[in-house]
Protein backbone atom coordinates (compact mmCIF):
# COMPACT_ATOMS: atom_id res chain seq x y z
CA UNK A 1 0.00 0.00 0.00
CA UNK A 2 2.39 2.56 0.82
CA UNK A 3 4.53 1.63 -2.25
CA UNK A 4 1.31 2.43 -4.37
CA UNK A 5 0.64 5.79 -1.96
CA UNK A 6 4.39 7.00 -3.29
CA UNK A 7 3.68 6.08 -7.06
CA UNK A 8 0.63 8.01 -6.61
CA UNK A 9 2.30 11.30 -4.77
CA UNK A 10 5.17 10.94 -7.93
CA UNK A 11 3.04 10.79 -10.41
CA UNK A 12 0.83 13.59 -9.21
CA UNK A 13 3.81 15.75 -8.47
CA UNK A 14 5.01 15.36 -11.97
CA UNK A 15 4.04 17.56 -14.98
CA UNK A 16 2.09 16.72 -17.24
CA UNK A 17 2.55 16.35 -21.57
CA UNK A 18 0.80 19.49 -22.96
CA UNK A 19 -2.29 19.79 -25.32
CA UNK A 20 -0.52 23.18 -26.10
CA UNK A 21 -2.88 23.91 -29.47
CA UNK A 22 -2.36 26.63 -31.91
CA UNK A 23 -4.35 29.73 -30.87
CA UNK A 24 -4.30 28.80 -27.37
CA UNK A 25 -2.00 30.94 -24.54
CA UNK A 26 1.37 29.12 -24.81
CA UNK A 27 2.02 27.92 -21.36
CA UNK A 28 3.89 30.12 -19.09
CA UNK A 29 7.31 29.24 -18.01
CA UNK A 30 10.12 30.05 -15.26
CA UNK A 31 13.72 28.42 -16.46
CA UNK A 32 17.71 28.78 -15.87
CA UNK A 33 19.52 29.55 -18.63
CA UNK A 34 23.42 28.77 -19.32
CA UNK A 35 24.66 32.13 -17.68
CA UNK A 36 22.85 31.00 -14.40
CA UNK A 37 20.48 33.53 -14.76
CA UNK A 38 16.03 33.26 -14.44
CA UNK A 39 14.16 33.29 -17.58
CA UNK A 40 10.60 34.08 -17.44
CA UNK A 41 8.47 33.30 -20.91
CA UNK A 42 5.84 35.99 -19.28
CA UNK A 43 8.89 38.63 -19.39
CA UNK A 44 9.05 38.81 -23.30
CA UNK A 45 5.05 39.29 -23.56
CA UNK A 46 4.74 41.93 -26.39
CA UNK A 47 7.22 40.10 -28.40
CA UNK A 48 6.79 37.13 -30.57
CA UNK A 49 9.03 34.33 -28.95
CA UNK A 50 10.64 31.60 -30.90
CA UNK A 51 11.27 28.29 -28.64
CA UNK A 52 13.91 26.11 -30.03
CA UNK A 53 14.46 22.68 -28.52
CA UNK A 54 18.10 21.12 -29.62
CA UNK A 55 20.51 18.55 -28.69
CA UNK A 56 24.08 19.22 -29.90
CA UNK A 57 24.28 15.73 -30.00
CA UNK A 58 21.91 14.93 -32.50
CA UNK A 59 22.02 14.74 -36.27
CA UNK A 60 19.22 16.83 -37.32
CA UNK A 61 20.26 19.58 -34.84
CA UNK A 62 23.98 19.09 -36.33
CA UNK A 63 22.93 19.43 -40.13
CA UNK A 64 21.48 22.80 -39.16
CA UNK A 65 24.48 24.41 -37.27
CA UNK A 66 27.28 22.74 -39.25
CA UNK A 67 25.79 24.29 -42.35
CA UNK A 68 25.21 27.86 -40.77
CA UNK A 69 21.30 27.38 -41.20
CA UNK A 70 19.99 27.55 -37.22
CA UNK A 71 22.57 30.64 -36.17
CA UNK A 72 21.01 32.54 -39.87
CA UNK A 73 17.68 31.28 -38.96
CA UNK A 74 18.23 33.18 -35.45
CA UNK A 75 19.51 36.68 -36.71
CA UNK A 76 16.97 36.61 -39.07
CA UNK A 77 14.14 36.05 -36.45
CA UNK A 78 15.94 38.35 -34.11
CA UNK A 79 15.91 41.13 -36.82
CA UNK A 80 11.88 40.53 -37.20
CA UNK A 81 11.83 41.23 -34.14
CA UNK A 82 11.54 37.95 -32.54
CA UNK A 83 13.56 36.34 -29.32
CA UNK A 84 14.49 33.05 -29.38
CA UNK A 85 15.22 30.91 -26.66
CA UNK A 86 17.15 27.64 -27.52
CA UNK A 87 16.04 24.96 -25.12
CA UNK A 88 18.10 21.78 -24.03
CA UNK A 89 16.53 19.27 -22.39
CA UNK A 90 19.04 16.40 -22.04
CA UNK A 91 18.76 14.71 -18.88
CA UNK A 92 21.95 13.90 -16.81
CA UNK A 93 24.11 10.87 -18.45
CA UNK A 94 22.22 11.04 -21.64
CA UNK A 95 23.20 12.40 -24.70
CA UNK A 96 23.05 16.08 -25.30
CA UNK A 97 22.75 17.26 -21.94
CA UNK A 98 25.32 19.89 -20.79
CA UNK A 99 26.00 22.20 -17.54
CA UNK A 100 26.12 26.18 -18.26
CA UNK A 101 29.63 26.28 -19.59
CA UNK A 102 29.36 23.68 -21.83
CA UNK A 103 27.07 25.00 -23.35
CA UNK A 104 28.35 28.03 -23.64
CA UNK A 105 31.24 26.75 -25.37
CA UNK A 106 28.65 24.59 -27.83
CA UNK A 107 26.57 28.39 -28.74
CA UNK A 108 30.38 30.13 -29.45
CA UNK A 109 31.29 26.58 -31.60
CA UNK A 110 27.89 26.92 -33.43
CA UNK A 111 28.41 30.80 -33.87
CA UNK A 112 24.85 30.42 -32.43
CA UNK A 113 22.75 33.47 -31.95
CA UNK A 114 19.48 32.75 -29.22
CA UNK A 115 18.93 35.18 -26.57
CA UNK A 116 19.10 32.77 -24.51
CA UNK A 117 20.39 28.81 -24.07
CA UNK A 118 17.95 27.57 -21.22
CA UNK A 119 18.86 23.89 -19.50
CA UNK A 120 15.94 21.77 -18.62
CA UNK A 121 17.41 18.56 -17.35
CA UNK A 122 14.55 17.20 -15.86
CA UNK A 123 13.13 17.98 -19.13
CA UNK A 124 9.94 20.14 -17.40
CA UNK A 125 9.58 22.45 -20.06
CA UNK A 126 10.23 19.83 -22.93
CA UNK A 127 6.81 17.98 -21.06
CA UNK A 128 4.86 20.77 -20.80
CA UNK A 129 5.26 21.69 -24.54
CA UNK A 130 5.02 18.19 -25.49
CA UNK A 131 8.05 18.65 -27.73
CA UNK A 132 9.38 15.26 -28.95
CA UNK A 133 12.37 15.56 -31.23
CA UNK A 134 15.45 17.88 -32.01
CA UNK A 135 15.01 20.74 -33.41
CA UNK A 136 11.60 21.02 -32.76
CA UNK A 137 9.89 24.59 -33.21
CA UNK A 138 7.13 26.67 -31.71
CA UNK A 139 6.40 30.49 -32.46
CA UNK A 140 4.51 32.22 -29.92
CA UNK A 141 2.98 35.92 -31.00
CA UNK A 142 3.38 38.70 -28.75
CA UNK A 143 0.10 38.26 -27.06
CA UNK A 144 1.13 35.10 -25.83
CA UNK A 145 -0.65 32.75 -28.01
CA UNK A 146 0.79 29.31 -29.94
CA UNK A 147 1.18 30.30 -33.60
CA UNK A 148 3.49 27.71 -34.71
CA UNK A 149 4.64 24.11 -33.28
CA UNK A 150 6.67 22.19 -35.86
CA UNK A 151 9.50 21.41 -37.59
CA UNK A 152 12.70 24.21 -38.49
CA UNK A 153 11.86 23.24 -42.49
CA UNK A 154 10.47 20.94 -44.55
CA UNK A 155 13.61 18.55 -44.74
CA UNK A 156 13.47 16.04 -42.30
CA UNK A 157 17.07 14.93 -43.34
CA UNK A 158 20.53 14.74 -41.31
CA UNK A 159 22.26 16.36 -44.78
CA UNK A 160 23.24 19.86 -43.89
CA UNK A 161 23.36 20.55 -47.80
CA UNK A 162 19.57 19.70 -47.37
CA UNK A 163 19.08 22.00 -44.75
CA UNK A 164 20.46 24.77 -47.18
CA UNK A 165 18.09 24.39 -49.95
CA UNK A 166 15.05 23.82 -47.81
CA UNK A 167 11.74 26.25 -47.04
CA UNK A 168 12.36 27.38 -43.18
CA UNK A 169 9.02 26.92 -42.13
CA UNK A 170 9.97 28.41 -38.73
CA UNK A 171 11.07 31.78 -39.91
CA UNK A 172 7.86 31.83 -42.35
CA UNK A 173 5.89 31.72 -39.25
CA UNK A 174 7.65 34.55 -36.98
CA UNK A 175 7.34 36.23 -40.28
CA UNK A 176 3.84 35.79 -40.78
CA UNK A 177 2.78 36.48 -37.23
CA UNK A 178 4.89 39.93 -37.61
CA UNK A 179 2.78 40.45 -40.43
CA UNK A 180 -0.46 40.02 -38.59
CA UNK A 181 -1.32 36.86 -40.73
CA UNK A 182 -1.83 32.76 -39.69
Amino acid sequence: MRALLAVLLVASAAPAAADVAIGAPAPDFTATDSKGRIVRLADYRGRIVVLEWTNPGCPFVRAHYDSGTMPAVQRDAQAAGAVWLSINSGAPGKQGHMIGAEADAQVAKDKAAPTAYLLDPAGTLGRLYGAKTTPHMYVITADGRLAYEGAIDDRPTADPEDAKAATRWALNAVRAVKAGRK
